[in-house]
């Protein structure tokens, strides 16, 4: 388990790709690798890695498989390229953002970075079905980063966006500075928010049944958006 406080960047300095799998040689922050030890789990932009070698002091080797290649970015990564990494959590340790478990379920992609006077806010696009999962004042994984949601959409395809605020800190700690429109991050949703949002939309599955889809087309005769139920905001209207 994590716990989405990102303990520094790494920097890939080699990449050995064979077919169905990558090894990747990072340097670590200084420091990091402190009893780090063969066999232990890294997040590596939110996806954990097991460290494979130590071939020297604050470095690492992690293998990258063919599924992990391709549900992630990790497949386009360069020799350069950076990483939020953190060290798996010991027993007893103070969580500081929410529990990550290093699986990441999609890809966002950065949709807007703005930078009023002292701060960096960044617009994620979402596909669908994810979006559900995200609710503004709610947690949500980006990159490995534990991260507060400020703003969020849901449009009625199931798709949308959410923003985030970055304090100076969160800047300095991570990749996101170095981050622009039309890059890819990876996404966990929180596990206890899932549980419970699909637990209601099962329930309410359950119940109605049939039922469903007469409720939907009676609130499309009435210009309701139902989508707009599970945030909490009550019908909003489609139209005049």
């Amino acid at each position: 388990m994590f716990t989405g406080i990102v303990q520094g960047v790494a920097r890939v300095v080699a990449i050995q790709a064979r077919e169905g799998l990558h090894t990747l040689r990072l340097q670590l922050p200084e420091g990091f690798d402190r009893e780090l030890a063969i066999g232990a789990s890294v997040a590596c932009d939110g996806v954990c890695l097991t460290v494979t070698e130590r071939p020297a002091p604050n470095v690492a080797l992690f293998d990258v498989m063919a599924q992990t290649l391709s549900l992630t970015t990790l497949g386009a990564l360069r020799e350069g390229s950076g990483l939020n990494v953190e060290r798996a959590a010991k027993e007893g340790a103070e969580v500081g953002g929410h529990p990550l478990s290093g699986h990441v379920d999609v890809s966002a992609t950065i949709a807007e970075v703005r930078q009023p006077d002292n701060n960096h806010v960044v617009r994620f696009a979402l596909p669908a079905p994810w979006m559900r999962y995200v609710f503004a004042k709610g947690y949500v994984g980006v990159n490995g980063c534990s991260l507060t949601v400020a703003d969020a959409r849901r449009e009625r395809d199931g798709s949308g966006w959410f923003e985030v605020w970055l304090i100076p800190e969160t800047l300095r700690m991570t990749t996101f500075g170095a981050k622009g429109v039309g890059d890819a991050v990876h996404i966990e949703i929180d596990r206890a928010t899932q549980v419970v949002v699909d637990t209601v939309r099962d329930a309410l599955d359950e119940k109605l049944g049939a039922l469903a889809p007469l409720l939907e087309a009676w609130a499309a005769e009435r210009g309701l958006d139902l989508t707009a139920l599970p945030q909490g905001q009550g019908p909003r209207r489609t139209r005049p």
